[in-house]
């Protein structure tokens, strides 16, 4: 059944990416969470086109999932491919999201705090300004 989708996001237990590939043709994004460097390097591997690293601290969305930390980020980035997505995740706040940018993270996904926040898009505009992007 072909749904139209540009891509899909696979976890660690989704099966391998090429078949997932044959599917939906070369053109298709399609990214894998990693929760270690030996993924994440697995993941470029076998041609995801992005990887979610995570999730660097505790996190609503995924309980009993263990942190990864931020020790990672810049050695996994440096062995992947220059400009190879890395978007790291999990538990990443506006209290959390300085440090995860010193460790030299240039991509980050903010879920359960921002949908927490009774002004979702408000909070999004202080984000960005903070970070330069307004």
């Amino acid at each position: 059944m072909n749904i139209g989708a540009d891509g899909v996001h696979l976890g660690q237990d989704d099966g391998d990416l090429a078949s997932v590939r044959g599917l939906l043709g070369k053109d298709a994004v399609i990214g894998r969470s990693t929760h270690s460097p030996e993924q994440a390097l697995g993941a470029c591997g076998e041609q995801a086109d992005y990887i979610g690293f995570g999730p660097l601290f505790p996190t609503g969305t995924k309980p009993g999932r263990q942190a990864i930390g931020l020790e990672d980020i810049a050695s996994v980035q440096q062995q992947l491919p220059e400009n190879f997505p890395v978007f790291c995740i999990g538990g990443i706040n506006g209290n959390t999201l300085l440090s995860v940018l010193e460790t030299g993270a240039n991509r980050v996904v903010i879920v359960s705090w921002l949908l927490t926040h009774p002004d979702i898009t408000g909070t999004v505009r202080t984000l960005r300004k903070e970070l330069g992007e307004a």
